[in-house]
């Protein structure tokens, strides 16, 4: 069987997205697949990367591949394989995209498709869906950045224009600090600020407009950070859960990345009846979505003992030490199993 496995790609996760694809790639089954790796630019200029399949190693966060050269035509390249795997995260990768390209082609692909994925990209449309199915989440105030100001969209998705000064007053009356400002679309905690005071918050909110128009303020959480990971297409199954404890405030990007402090806990230290809960929010949170292959469910546990929904990830971090991937390895599927097993569901959908 032709397998493309496609990483880079043009999001601000170009990076890591490398380290996913190259781990994938060293672990996929040499004996049983044919392996094509495709990198893309930052540019999203599309190239085969022509190491050795063997020679390939896991590359880390911010190392640069040799070795590669143009694809000339990637729509013609794609139609010879048999499976597509996009190791994509973020805009362009994990939003529907690529999928969407994927679909016109008729090429079976891993993970979610078109819609699932634009969904779980869109943090603003996502929490309207899981408001919806009345699934628990931390209050926050949608807003969009436009040329003279910003726009608040009400809950019942009316507009209404106001200065940078009125909406950080408006939101400083209607959310408590600590807050957490993000940008729409993006993964990885890029653009993210933790904020305490309205000062900060405009700063944050000015900042978060720098990588996206839509921009989410949430109420801050004081609690557990959890994460568990679901597997399937029609018969879904949830992982045990996972404990981040970040050396940062909160889990950053530089403490996802960078910082050895932050640290993981396999599996959370929960009792049966919060596990139980987690597990089965996450795979409705999944099925909301209209989800297919994976995703990777995150979660606050208030000190009330209360599960919060934090957001899915459709094309979660894919490393062998990733959280996805550690999660499954502590229910007794090791990482070049669950490959097999993501393929298998890439081609049965």
């Amino acid at each position: 069987m032709k397998v493309a496995v496609i990483f880079g790609g043009m999001s601000t996760e170009h990076d890591v997205s490398i380290a996913s694809g190259t781990s994938v790639i060293k672990n996929l089954n040499k004996n049983k697949y044919r392996i094509y790796p495709i990198y893309i630019d930052e540019q999203g200029t599309w190239y085969e990367y022509i190491e050795k399949i063997d020679n390939i190693k896991n590359l880390k966060v911010g190392e640069k591949l040799e070795k590669i050269v143009k694809i000339e035509n990637a729509i013609d390249y794609l139609k010879q394989m048999d499976v597509i795997f996009p190791v994509l995260h973020g805009l362009y990768g994990e939003d529907g995209t690529i999928q969407g390209m994927l679909e016109l082609i008729k090429k079976p692909y891993v993970g979610c498709k078109v819609l699932a994925s634009s969904l779980a990209m869109d943090k603003a449309y996502a929490k309207m869906i899981f408001t919806q199915a009345e699934i628990a989440q931390t209050k926050y105030i949608y807003i969009r950045k436009c040329k003279d100001g910003y726009i608040h969209v009400k809950n019942n998705l009316e507009e209404e224009r106001k200065s940078l000064n009125e909406i950080s007053s408006f939101i400083n009356q209607e959310l408590e600090y600590p807050m957490y400002v993000k940008p729409s679309n993006s993964g990885s905690s890029v653009g993210i600020r933790k904020v305490k005071n309205e000062e900060e918050l405009k700063n944050a909110i000015i900042y978060a407009g720098k990588f996206d128009t839509k921009i989410i303020i949430e109420e801050g959480i004081i609690g557990r950070e959890i994460e568990c990971s679901v597997l399937g297409n029609e018969d879904v199954i949830a992982s045990c859960a996972g404990e981040i404890i970040p050396a940062d405030e909160f889990y950053s990007y530089e403490a996802k990345y960078e910082n050895a402090e932050s640290k993981t806990l396999i599996p959370a230290k929960l009792d049966k009846k919060t596990e139980d809960e987690i597990k089965k929010t996450a795979i409705k949170a999944f099925k909301v979505i209209g989800g297919n292959g994976l995703s990777r469910v995150d979660f606050f546990i208030k000190k009330d003992g209360t599960v919060i929904l934090n957001e899915i990830n459709t094309m979660p971090g894919f490393t062998e030490i990733s959280m996805y991937a550690k999660l499954w390895e502590q229910e007794g599927i090791g990482y070049s199993e669950l490959l097999e097993k993501l393929i298998c569901l890439a081609t049965e959908k």
